[in-house]
């Protein structure tokens, strides 16, 4: 895995949560549930003919996208297998796997407040 960097520029966002959901197996349609788009403004996003636009709820859930996959980053140390056995991996705390509470849920902050305090406690 490597470090993704958000970014307030609406080309190096939409390339930040692309490189996400690819670093993190995860499908092109989970991601439009994320951003709360549909699964062919994900295809533009992926082809380039389209880019995140500031301002929108789309933009918010992708800076949070990213900020997610950072703490889950610096929570394993950048071990991409950890990092994806992780939001498979059922959480008591979430009561859900977290890839299920964002996917599904729409629970993606309290993923990141979750990932953002265990990284507090750590050190």
């Amino acid at each position: 895995m490597f470090k993704i960097s958000s970014s307030e520029d609406p080309r190096k966002l939409t390339q930040a949560v692309l490189q996400v959901i690819d670093c993190l197996n995860m499908y092109q349609a989970e991601l439009a549930r994320v951003l709360h788009l549909q699964c062919a403004d994900i295809g533009k996003l992926s082809s380039a003919k389209r880019c995140l636009e500031p301002e929108t709820m789309a933009w918010q859930q992708a800076l949070l996208f990213v900020r997610m996959y950072q703490a889950l980053y610096v929570c394993f140390d950048g071990n991409g297998v950890a990092m994806t056995h992780w939001l498979r991996a059922e959480n008591a705390t979430l009561n859900q796997t977290p890839h299920l509470a964002i996917v599904d849920e729409d629970r993606l902050y309290e993923v990141v407040d979750y990932l953002e305090q265990q990284h507090r406690a750590r050190f």
